[in-house]
């Protein structure tokens, strides 16, 4: 494999083959290395999902102290409702550079598009059955139907659509709530179930399983929220594409730091609402997160993108995670089960919140390093491998 560097402009020169590319057939490096930002900041929203059971019920483990809710607070703050929609953003600028890959190369992009998705929804059911009920894949893979249909919307109704679409579920769930609806309606029966699922998770692999199996209802529900607040996101992603924005970073500074001006004060106001309300336990608070978490999702992206375009090397580091995310993805969620449940060292509801984070942040630097290591001898990562045989219906890998 040829080994690449990244240039001033956010590409990488030829070297690399991958659906990821622009138009010149290169490597968008800060594609990757967004991504790559992306996963982390989702592994430290769903390492509290691993760490204890109660996190799922909505309800805070009793034998938290402060110091613990404290930290819990910053994440929900910081990253919850946001990391999502970053990685849904780039699933959807992603899939205009695999239009454009398959009509520079001259091949029908329906069939390939529709395997792949096929083989995310497979790979996501496994994920929620064996590793982790909160699986995005399955949803991801569903959604890109729908994005697979919508592909020749023009950029304008595209973003109208979004921003439509983030409306209405704000409305929703705002009405749910003046009608007095409310997502933990009996506390101390959330507790209860709470204290069983952190018991089952100690369990070994059939009572994780079971567990993951009792938890999809509420999963289900949960994706009505989330689903089309990702869709939007894609749409998003599809605009931005589009524009080649990422391709050409340097050239957007003045939207990126508008994004930064708009984006932190307004994001950050309903990142403290929506934290100070109990998270997504609060209908109020969780109301005010959808309509202002996309403008904190968009200030995070715009000051990756400032800080990879001006330190390239910081883009380096975190590409190769980018590159591997969907191993990443599933690897983060298998070292999880290895750690947190009774399938490897048991320590759910054992590990205060500061140090469930400081492993989530372990995990992550290892997968950086292993990524690096592993795209300096094979093309794909594992798994990326694999799903791309199935894409394009190839009994073998070609590795290198």
């Amino acid at each position: 494999m040829n080994v690449i560097r990244s240039d001033r402009q956010g590409h990488r020169r030829p070297g690399s083959s991958s659906e990821d590319t622009g138009t010149d057939g290169a490597r968008i490096n800060v594609v990757d290395a967004l991504r790559g930002s992306a996963l982390l900041l989702i592994l430290l929203v769903n390492v509290a999902f691993f760490s204890s059971g109660f996190d799922f019920h909505l309800v805070d483990d009793p034998a938290r102290g402060a110091l613990d809710l404290l930290v819990a607070g910053l994440v929900e703050l910081l990253f919850a409702m946001k990391a999502y929609l970053l990685f849904s953003f780039l699933f959807g600028y992603s899939f205009t550079l695999q239009l454009d890959s398959a009509a520079r190369r001259g091949v029908a992009f329906g069939p390939a598009f529709l395997r792949r998705l096929s083989g995310l929804f497979v790979l996501g059911v496994l994920h929620a059955v064996l590793l982790f009920h909160g699986d995005i894949l399955t949803t991801y893979a569903l959604l890109g139907l729908v994005l697979f249909a919508v592909r020749r919307i023009e950029t304008r109704t595209a973003l109208l659509a979004a921003a439509a679409i983030v409306g209405v579920i704000a409305f929703v769930v705002g009405l749910a709530a003046v009608l007095g609806a409310t997502l933990v309606p009996d506390e101390a029966a959330a507790l209860t179930d709470g204290a069983r699922s952190t018991l089952a998770l100690r369990g070994g692999p059939g009572a994780v399983v079971l567990e993951h199996l009792r938890s999809m209802p509420a999963m289900l529900g949960g994706l009505a929220v989330q689903g089309p607040l990702a869709f939007a996101a894609f749409l998003v992603g599809l605009a931005a594409g589009r524009h080649q924005l990422l391709a050409a970073v340097p050239a957007h500074g003045t939207l990126l730091r508008r994004c930064e001006r708009v984006g932190y004060p307004v994001g950050l106001a309903g990142a403290i609402v929506f934290a100070v309300g109990g998270g997504t336990a609060n209908l109020t608070g969780l109301m005010v997160s959808i309509v202002t978490a996309p403008f904190l999702a968009a200030a995070y992206a715009a000051t990756l993108l400032r800080l990879f375009t001006r330190w390239s090397r910081v883009a380096d580091a975190f590409a190769p995670a980018g590159r591997m995310a969907l191993t990443n993805y599933l690897g983060q969620s298998l070292v999880c089960v290895l750690v947190f449940t009774g399938v490897g060292l048991g320590l759910v509801g054992r590990t205060a919140p500061a140090q469930t984070l400081l492993i989530a942040l372990l995990i992550f630097v290892t997968q950086m390093l292993a990524s690096s290591w592993w795209l300096r001898r094979f093309r794909y990562g594992p798994v990326e491998g694999v799903l791309r045989a199935w894409t394009h219906g190839k009994r073998t890998v070609r590795w290198r």
